[in-house]
């Protein structure tokens, strides 16, 4: 039996790890890490090997199906581009640009031939109402990078590797394999920090991440806001701030740590669970290290301070003189440049959302908008609907209203290889090729990675003449649309054309031969300061004070600590490493073994509540309620329960049989579309007071 090994990085999450995948007779039979990788250095997670189960599921579609009166049948791909450009022409020539909405889900993101091609497609479209999974995860990142630095991406990343003391922040690397932070093999990476130096964990969990930590605290849902201004007031109180790198290239810093040192936090321990004390030692710990970063992730963007957390973590880099600097916070300089001209900054406010006026961002409106825009009639309501890998009934908030408003749609077009809880709303599905078969470049996690790194992924086996890849599906709906509706469409070129087009951009000097060439991929060294150079504000300079913090700052220190029924606790969420959101509970290798799906509850609780470990509860929230089984968790702090993300596949008209028989509710049954980060929109999905009670 012939064997024989290719290589490439991994799409299944930020990590990018490198896969040696290994063929018998032109079959993929095995998986493992590709030690010769020059960045993840042989490391591969769950979901690397969880890359089998998807290729060979019984239940993904490779070809279009369409469903007429409840059934579902194939159709060939001529006629599903002609039926799907003609019903979308016709509704937007009865009702308006605006009648077509679109969402784009999680995994776009993770491939270059949706990614870099659906722009064009939307912009033929010409629809504000676009929508997507940001919106429940990193805009408060975005937002405040295009405020301070001028360009949604101009991202400070911790320099991992060289520092010296990294307070983290609802952050949980060993589960997420770093988000926001592109490192792969993050385990190893934290055991050499915390030998030299200190990793410091704010979480209400005592995470996988915390547990290899140098210290952990307990800190109160949605208090992570006063914890960073009692930081940085700390901070003013120990010394001045360290500025020199960069004079002549900061505006507004003293207005705002002015307006931060005056704000008055009538109960630091209460507001937060950690005392007064306890943050005076971090922040001089902080102060005196030759090297450190602070940082926050999930947990603190999706919350109702996420903007605010995100600036104060910058102020805090600033005032100590790390940021832009080694060991500290540094922007990556990409091989494949997503920052400077012909990129989107990261503008605000263009346009709203009919229904509740909420302000646009980076060319989308919040996706907690979409159930609202969907059933409210009138004028520019959505009545069809275009998702791009991507399961809004799962992912984002009041997913039991938004599964009712998809079932009302005139018309809906899914880009998706299942047929799960918000696609089976679908007319028209149309199945991506596997992503072995085409040409990928990671321009995103890159980007975002803690050290400079370039693979260009080339094809590892072929794809059959019934199948299309992702960025032909969108070729052929932007001609199909073009024709239908009287417009012109230029037909995009292949990946391998845009990533040679990119890769002329940047200032790397990798010629496209010469990442070819590297099929492990390329390490051009540690990030390096360079954001000073690449500002993108109007001014040159770091905008330290955007009116926009700054008011909401305002607006918080006016607000009365909300009053809070006993009875209630918080809810948080959480992520398991062999979890990918929503979409890969069809894998078997990601579903075996112990239940994942428990609301945790620290075991005081469960006595106060005459509740036992393991039985099944009800938990309500003002927006829903779920039955679920319940751990006790003593890793939680008290009043705190924690429910992973991505269950709540028992719904009729699935077909995904391996996730069906997957035990575990919907945590978007429970948070509501009210509940948002007023700077950017996000969700605030978590700190969201709940109730449990025995069935």
């Amino acid at each position: 039996m012939a064997r024989h090994s290719k290589f490439r990085a991994c799409p299944l999450c930020e990590a990018i790890c490198g896969l040696e995948l290994q063929y018998e007779d032109g079959r993929l039979a095995a998986i493992r890490g590709d030690d010769a990788d020059p960045f993840s250095r042989g490391h591969i997670c769950p979901k690397g090997n969880a890359i089998l189960d998807l290729e060979n599921d019984p239940d993904r579609l490779r070809r279009p199906m369409r469903r007429e009166n409840g059934q579902w049948h194939e159709i060939s791909w001529d006629e599903a581009f002609t039926f799907a450009g003609e019903r979308l022409a016709a509704i937007q020539a009865e009702h308006g640009a605006a009648a077509i909405g679109a969402y784009l889900g999680n995994p776009n993101v993770h491939h270059f031939g949706h990614i870099a091609y659906l722009p064009a497609l939307l912009k033929l479209i010409r629809s504000p109402n676009v929508f997507s999974a940001s919106s429940v995860d990193q805009w408060p990142h975005q937002l405040v990078n295009a405020q301070m630095y001028g360009h949604q991406f101009l991202l400070p990343i911790p320099d991992i590797d060289h520092t010296d003391y990294f307070l983290m922040l609802g952050a949980n690397p060993i589960a997420s394999n770093g988000s926001l932070m592109t490192v792969p093999d993050v385990r190893a990476r934290i055991k050499a920090l915390t030998a030299r130096g200190k990793l410091v964990v704010i979480d209400p969990r005592r995470t996988e991440t915390a547990e290899l930590a140098s210290e952990h605290h307990f800190i109160t849902p949605a208090g992570d806001v006063y914890f960073l201004i009692a930081f940085l007031q700390a901070l003013q109180q120990l010394g001045p701030p360290r500025l020199n790198a960069y004079a002549g290239k900061l505006q507004g810093f003293e207005q705002a740590i002015t307006a931060i040192g005056a704000f008055r936090i009538a109960d630091i321990a209460k507001r937060t669970a950690i005392p007064a004390e306890t943050i005076t030692r971090m922040a001089s710990d902080f102060y005196q290290a030759p090297r450190a970063v602070a940082y926050g992730r999930m947990g603190v963007s999706v919350q109702a301070h996420g903007s605010l957390c995100q600036w104060l973590l910058q102020l805090i880099n600033l005032y100590t003189g790390n940021l832009d600097k080694p060991g500290g916070a540094l922007v990556n300089d990409a091989v494949l440049p997503i920052t400077g001209p012909g990129t989107s900054p990261g503008a605000r406010g263009r346009w709203h959302s009919r229904v509740r006026g909420l302000p646009e961002f980076a060319g989308e409106l919040p996706v907690s908008a979409l159930c609202e825009e969907i059933s409210t009639p009138g004028p520019g309501q959505i009545r069809a609907l275009i998702t791009s890998a991507g399961n809004p009934v799962l992912s984002t908030p009041d997913g039991v209203a938004l599964d009712a408003a998809l079932s009302g749609l005139d018309f809906m077009l899914s880009i998706d290889i299942y047929i799960n809880e918000s696609t089976r709303h679908a007319d028209l599905i149309l199945p991506p090729a596997s992503f072995l078969t085409q040409d990928h470049y990671d321009s995103v996690f890159n980007a975002f990675a803690v050290r400079r790194v370039a693979r260009l992924n080339r094809p590892v086996q072929e794809r059959s003449l019934e199948e299309r890849a992702d960025w032909e599906i969108i070729n052929g709906l932007g001609a199909a649309f073009a024709a239908a509706s009287g417009r012109e469409w230029r037909t995009l070129p292949p990946p391998k054309a845009l990533i040679a087009a990119g890769l002329a951009r940047g200032s790397s000097g990798l010629s496209m031969a010469e990442l070819e060439a590297a099929e492990h991929g390329i390490d051009l060294g540690p990030l390096r300061p360079s954001l000073l150079e690449r500002l993108e504000t109007p001014s040159g300079c770091i905008e330290a004070a955007p009116e926009l913090f700054m008011q909401a700052l305002a607006e918080l220190q006016s607000q009365a600590l909300p009053e809070i029924d006993a009875a209630s606790l918080m809810l948080i969420g959480r992520r398991d490493i062999r979890s990918n959101n929503s979409w890969m509970h069809n894998a078997p290798r990601l579903v075996k073994g112990k239940p994942r799906h428990q609301l945790l509850m620290h075991a005081d609780d469960l006595q106060s509540r005459h509740l036992i470990d393991g039985q099944q509860v009800r938990v309500r929230s003002s927006t829903g309620e779920i039955i679920v089984d319940v751990k006790a968790c003593n890793e939680l702090m008290r009043g705190v329960v924690c429910l992973p993300h991505g269950f709540g596949h028992q719904r009729v008209g699935l077909q995904l049989r391996r996730a069906e028989a997957v035990t575990g509710p919907s945590y978007n049954d429970l948070t509501g579309r009210t509940a948002l980060d007023g700077p950017s929109g996000n969700a605030a999905l978590n700190g969201v007071p709940v109730w449990v009670e025995a069935l």
